[in-house]
């Protein structure tokens, strides 16, 4: 560990700053062109969700074949309570005309007879939208029809447009505002957090500038990666934001406040620097290689949403690590020792810490460790029974916080129509296989409400596809039910000559994916994490507890984080992806802090033993560590008012994860275990076998750190 930190210490050279900063801005005037437009890599379809061998993946694929423009159907309902006048059926036949002339970019000019529902209330129009392969398409199509279908809408005539066209439409208008939205409340938090923290009108300013180097390197580099193939969809790039300008933050305040520190013993402020590489180097390094390490574990996720956010976000941490441990340190020695300004570190003078908070709360623990670490797990496990009140009823119409028109249309349908008439199953019949047979079949499943004559591709293959629209909401329970009755009953009769895709089975496939990647990924994190641990702790012992402390801060944060949704926010369910996103963040960023205490805990028990050695490193680092942890909750914070269910679920239960964890956890949780266990929490290494001779070395500094012990 030695040689790893002598070997950070190359950004405190005197020559190599003024290298590194030149390098880093030419690296920015490079992918100047490319940060820019990552955006236009960013796929929101759900191909970009689905996992690549589910059924409705490859009844996507099927469908090229009746639509080899990859038609999207835009469904445009009008109804009026009181039942369609003559003039609201003559209102609907203009609009279709207008909206089928030619004028409208994407629109398949293929008039569709219009639907008039049973009760005589409403009538539904399909238009075709052939978008290509520019994403805008099919948002200006919607918008046009959306447009001439409210001139119709008078005299309670109610008129909307949804359909899967309509979601996508206004999934993709959310999070394409989302990008720029993002970046600078991010931006700003992070901004005002650190100013707060640092308490001086300039240094803020540097840790800020390297972040924005940081993500602009990452938006860059992230565009490349779209272009080669790698699926990242909006949701991953808005988590991407917050993680690269959370982490960052982190670095940044755990550096700074190490090299601050050092000022105090070193004149020259490049052997400050130096030191503080050494010290806090490691440390940084290793929690970056588990954040890095449990993204990567994606790479084994079923869902391509979640197998794409792994290497991209990986990325952003990696370019992230490599800023903040030459950028950042070569942009704090040209500023020198005032940009600490009006709090400059004077050489000589003592630590302010040394009366801090926690210097004062680890006198509190240090007399009754066991008492008070029983009584900390306690309150874990009682918070953590809010989980069994989790429900995952949160479905596609849900994703929306505010009101949009393509859910205000499904309702309308729903009014008049069978709830499935927004989003019909589709069934692909294969060449040699009797389509009667499918439909029949079809047709006598107690869930399904009507089948719509089959089409024959016109490609000549011989494939057949037929509509089959559900009793049931689309986006429900019962819908998905009803798609694994078809897909077993298709497949105990013709094998694999018939497919179930469409909305509901795309949804149905998603959830399962979902459900599958919790079960094998966070065994796989649990494992890369405490690895990476063991190494850098050279214990075993030290990180099993570790990561026992941070599964059940994850468990206490997501089981307040379900109540708050339920009862708080209102919301139906939670997303079935929320989970694992939950654990993969609160794991890696819990342990984050676990390893900046535990790494300056074994460099001090060297010395002190562990006993003093936890209360020293406590006083030193918890401030800190609070600090970072209060940045990093901020940060995840700005997804939280976001306007989609999903993100607002991740931002909720992050920031309340990471503070409860550098608060309960980390301040008092770990430091009670350690000194309940002494030097046996380092086993089966050295500083477990020395025994309690060791603590008496240095014992002034030890009576400084633990007067109740050393006293």
């Amino acid at each position: 560990m030695e040689r790893l930190g002598n070997l950070l210490t190359f950004a405190s050279g005197r020559r190599t700053k003024w290298l590194i900063v030149a390098g880093w801005v030419v690296m920015a005037v490079l992918l100047a062109p490319f940060a820019g437009r990552f955006e236009e890599v960013q796929e929101n379809d759900s191909a970009s969700f689905l996992p690549t061998d589910a059924q409705s993946t490859e009844a996507l694929a099927l469908g090229r074949a009746f639509d080899t423009n990859e038609q999207v159907p835009a469904i445009v309902v009008f109804r009026r309570e009181a039942g369609l006048t003559a003039d609201d059926l003559a209102a609907a036949t203009t609009a279709q005309t207008a909206m089928l002339s030619g004028g409208i970019e994407g629109v398949v000019p293929a008039p569709i007879p219009p639907l008039p529902s049973a009760d005589g209330k409403a009538l539904l129009l399909v238009v075709p939208i052939a978008p290509g392969p520019d994403a805008n398409v099919l948002g200006g199509a919607v918008s046009r029809l959306r447009v001439i279908a409210g001139t119709a809408a008078r005299d309670g005539l109610q008129v909307a447009v949804t359909g899967p066209a309509g979601f996508i439409a206004d999934a993709v208008e959310v999070f394409g505002s989302l990008d720029t939205r993002l970046l600078f409340s991010t931006a700003a938090i992070v901004a005002v957090l650190l100013l707060i923290t640092y308490r001086s009108p300039i240094l803020w300013l540097i840790p800020l500038f390297t972040v924005a180097f940081a993500e602009f390197a990452t938006r860059g580099l992230g565009y490349w990666l779209g272009r080669a193939g790698l699926s990242i969809s909006g949701q991953a790039a808005g988590i991407l934001t917050v993680l690269v300008f959370g982490v960052a933050t982190d670095y940044a305040l755990l550096l700074t406040s190490r090299y601050r520190e050092e000022l105090r013993r070193y004149e020259d402020t490049h052997a400050a620097m130096a030191s503080a590489l050494r010290g806090a180097g490691p440390a940084i390094l290793a929690s970056a290689g588990t954040v890095i390490a449990a993204l990567l574990c994606l790479l084994a996720a079923e869902l391509t949403s979640n197998r794409g956010l792994g290497p991209i976000s990986a990325i952003g941490v990696a370019v992230t690590l490599v800023a903040m441990l030459t950028l950042l340190p070569a942009l704090l020695l040209l500023a020198g020792r005032r940009v600490f300004w009006p709090f400059v570190p004077r050489l000589g003078t003592s630590d302010a810490e040394e009366s801090s908070l926690f210097a004062r709360l680890g006198r509190t623990v240090a007399p009754r460790p066991r008492r008070i670490w029983i009584g900390a797990v306690a309150i874990l496990l009682l918070l953590a029974l809010g989980g069994t009140r989790t429900s995952f009823d949160l479905y596609s119409d849900d994703l929306f916080r505010a009101s949009v028109e393509s859910v205000e249309g499904a309702a309308l349908l729903n009014g008049s129509f069978p709830p499935g008439a927004s989003a019909a199953t589709l069934v692909y019949v294969r060449p040699g296989v009797d389509p009667a047979g499918a439909t029949a079949l079809t047709a006598a499943d107690p869930g399904v409400a009507e089948v719509l004559p089959p089409q024959v591709a016109p490609d000549g293959s011989g494939l057949t596809r037929f509509q089959a629209v559900l009793a049931d909401e689309p986006y429900g329970a019962n819908a998905f039910a009803t798609v694994d009755r078809l897909r077993a009953g298709l497949a105990a009769t013709l094998g694999d000559g018939a497919l179930v895709g469409g909305p509901s089975a795309e949804e149905a496939d998603v959830r399962a994916a979902a459900t599958r990647d919790t079960l094998v990924i966070v065994p796989l994190i649990l494992v890369a994490v405490l690895l990476i641990l063991a190494v850098l702790l050279r214990s075993l012992l030290a990180p099993v507890l570790l990561m026992a402390t941070v599964v059940l801060s994850f468990a206490a944060a997501f089981g307040v984080s379900v109540l708050v949704f339920e009862f708080a926010f209102g919301f139906p369910g939670i997303d079935p992806t929320l989970p694992l996103l939950a654990f993969l963040f609160l794991v890696a960023l819990g342990v984050d802090y676990n390893i900046f205490l535990m790494d300056r805990t074994r460099e001090e028990s060297r010395q002190l033993g562990t006993r003093a050695g936890m209360l020293r490193a406590l006083t030193l680092t918890g401030g800190v560590i609070t600090a970072a942890g209060v940045v990093l909750a901020g940060t995840f914070s700005v997804l939280a008012v976001l306007p989609l269910v999903v993100l607002t679920q991740i931002g909720f239960i992050v920031a309340f994860g990471v503070l409860l964890d550098t608060t309960l956890v980390r301040s008092i949780l770990v430091p009670a275990l350690a000194l309940d266990l002494g030097d046996r929490i380092w086993w089966p290494s050295a500083l477990a076998r020395r025994g309690a001779a060791a603590t008496g070395r240095d014992l002034a500094v030890a009576r400084r750190s633990d007067p109740v012990s050393a006293g």
